[in-house]
């Protein structure tokens, strides 16, 4: 698995928020880069049981209909007092009008019924990337930051999750920091990082 050759990737997602912030991480690399939403790609039900697992299929699928390198990213919110979920159904939990006030509310009362405190709750963004390369090989990277989580949600940044999620070390959400900032230190830049490395080492 190495850097796509002909610089054309395809970002296997159709939510604009996610494909914004792998923009600007990716920006560094020169891509010429679009989207399976803008290409007409459908979104495939994700039936995997692990984030590698959904990360995969997605990168796949895009790959396979657009015969272009194809990066997909399954990421989720893990929350210890709830045994890890909503883990990989976090973007479910906000139904199909994505309504994540509502999942970020049912998240709090769900700590609440289990017996725990919500706020300072140990939580965890993890995110995995999956490259998929049209000759059929797919290669997964995953990364994850550590925090505890905060109510009520603060911030107009970001997206998901991110207004109740504070990263170790930190004092705002990650829907209070700057972007960049949160590119430095977030899930998904943990991730991007294992991959870059991995295409350095293969050129």
């Amino acid at each position: 698995m190495h850097f796509p050759t002909d610089r054309r990737l395809v970002i296997a997602t159709h939510n604009p928020g996610k494909l914004i912030e792998i923009q600007d991480i990716l920006a560094p690399f020169g891509l010429d880069i679009t989207s399976a939403g803008a290409l007409g790609i459908e979104e495939p039900e994700e039936t995997g049981l692990t984030f590698e697992e959904n990360a995969a299929l997605k990168a796949r699928h895009s790959a396979d209909r657009s015969g272009r390198w194809a990066l997909s990213d399954d990421s989720g919110l893990e929350v210890d007092a709830l045994g890890g979920a909503p883990g990989i159904y976090s973007a479910r939990w906000a139904g199909p009008q994505k309504d994540f006030s509502s999942a970020m509310a049912r998240i709090e009362q769900d700590i609440i019924g289990a017996g725990h405190e919500p706020e300072g709750a140990r939580a965890r963004f993890v995110c995995v990337l999956a490259l998929a390369a049209p000759d059929g090989s797919t290669q997964c990277y995953r990364g994850t930051v550590e925090g505890r989580l905060t109510f009520p949600a603060r911030g107009e940044r970001g997206f998901g999750y991110d207004p109740i999620f504070i990263a170790d070390g930190m004092t705002k959400t990650f829907a209070e920091i700057a972007p960049e900032e949160k590119h430095r230190i977030s899930h998904r830049a943990n991730a991007f990082t294992r991959m870059a490395q991995t295409w350095e080492q293969a050129a």
